[in-house]
């Protein structure tokens, strides 16, 4: 099964990020994880489908509505 690891930078810790993330990923069909990092960013691991990570990066660089995502 493909995995993809994205680092996502940007307003992505304290505005819900994790928890959009992984309700975004239950919807596409992926499991994994996202953790805040000591640096401000937020790690993503996930497994699924190649167009269902596929949805999930194009998610990434949109994040929340609280976000301010700067790179993926």
């Amino acid at each position: 099964m493909p995995t993809a690891r994205f680092i996502v930078s940007g307003r992505v810790q304290g505005v819900f990020f994790r928890a959009s993330t992984r309700e975004q990923a239950v919807a596409v069909g992926v499991a994994g994880h996202a953790t805040n990092r000591s640096d401000g960013r937020v790690e993503v691991l996930a497994s699924g489908p190649a167009d269902a990570l596929d949805a999930l990066e194009r998610w990434l660089w949109q994040g929340p509505p609280a976000a301010r995502v700067d790179a993926v």
